[in-house]
């Protein structure tokens, strides 16, 4: 392979969109879990949702994140579970 094809072939980090890879938007992750956007925003206020960060009056969050959050809630769901045996 020539190097200019292996340049052409990569992804380019310049393309459209391609800095928020990885992000989902407070409508989008509301949408995804069956939530209003309004109980992400009280859950961020009240700091027990999943960590998001603003850009603007843009809020995101991290895929990673959401998912780490949800699976540290099915351990605690688990966790009390296991204690009323």
């Amino acid at each position: 392979m020539r190097q200019t094809e292996a340049v052409t072939s990569s992804p380019r980090q310049d393309t459209p969109g391609a800095i928020l890879a990885g992000w989902i938007s407070r409508g989008e992750l509301a949408r995804e879990l069956g939530l209003t956007e309004d109980t992400l925003r009280r859950w961020e206020d009240r700091r027990i949702g999943p960590v998001c960060v603003r850009a603007g009056r843009r809020v995101y969050y991290r895929r990673t994140a959401v998912q780490d959050w949800l699976a540290a809630q099915e351990a605690a769901k688990q966790a009390r579970g296991r204690g009323h045996r």
